[in-house]
């Protein structure tokens, strides 16, 4: 039974990885740092806000439903890259999982995600220990306007 667990994982990790190796072969679109969000251990956070970099422009940017389980900081920050941002209006949306996520090198988490128009979101932490997860419903993000 572990065996197969372990296998799972293994090939829901390689997907994840194939994906986003898949879209880092093409330039990005656009960048996204969230820099809001306090946790207590034990909470998860949903994220007020961030700032999108698009089109040589910075548009700050409404976060609800990312968590970054429990690490116990007093600030997580996160952020990304957005492929197939064709306008600017493409990415207000809610954004759900795109393969499993993972945990990369120093215990960093890894999500992407995708909107119901093709944008395409790869999201790090930034903050040590902190693995970041869609909520069960997924992500909603808007330029706030």
């Amino acid at each position: 039974m572990r065996r197969i667990v372990t296998g799972l994982m293994t090939v829901g990790a390689l997907g994840l990885t194939l994906s986003v190796a898949h879209a880092a072969s093409s330039a990005p679109d656009g960048k996204l740092a969230l820099h809001e969000g306090s946790v207590a251990a034990g909470v998860g956070v949903s994220w007020g806000s961030g700032t999108l970099t698009y089109g040589g422009k910075e548009y700050p940017v409404q976060v609800d439903g990312l968590s970054v389980g429990d690490v116990g900081a007093a600030r997580v920050e996160a952020a990304g890259v957005v492929h197939n941002l064709k306008k600017l209006s493409d990415f207000d949306g809610n954004y759900t999982a795109v393969g499993a996520d993972v945990t990369a090198g120093g215990g960093a988490g890894v999500a992407a995600m995708e909107n119901s128009n093709g944008v395409e979101i790869e999201l790090f932490s930034t903050t040590q220990g902190a693995k970041v997860a869609l909520g069960p419903s997924g992500v909603k993000m808007k330029i706030k306007r």
